[in-house]
């Protein structure tokens, strides 16, 4: 998967936004200001995305690609590295259900705001 494709897919999501917080190389996208995915957007060697714990721990058994989240909470956080090995559709997969994560643990104020744009 290329970063642009990457970048794309993360920001068709509903009310989904992306800044540099740390640096200038480690983009973050966002919905309702939290972080659902972090990329080293020179590199693009990996992604880090939040998982649910036990599903978190699975993946990492039957995932070579997939290991805890490096400089994350490692309960929560799988970081993927991209390789041939891992089908863009299983990365995608993965998105999907990190900013579902977020998207979920967001109050129905900002529920609505993000539905409403």
């Amino acid at each position: 998967m290329e970063i642009l494709a990457f970048r794309s897919y993360c920001l068709d999501k509903p009310g989904v936004t992306e800044d540099t917080p740390f640096d200038e190389d480690t983009l973050c996208f966002k919905v309702g200001g939290k972080i659902f995915a972090i990329v080293d957007i020179t590199k693009f060697e990996s992604v880090n995305l939040k998982c649910d714990p036990e599903q978190a721990i699975e993946l990492r058994e039957m995932y070579e690609a997939v290991s805890p989240g490096y400089h994350m909470n490692k309960k929560h956080w799988n970081t993927i590295v991209f390789n041939s090995d891992l089908p863009d559709s299983k990365l995608l997969q993965w998105v999907d259900h990190s900013y579902n994560l977020v998207y979920n643990s967001l109050t129905k104020r900002l529920k609505l705001e993000i539905a409403s744009k």
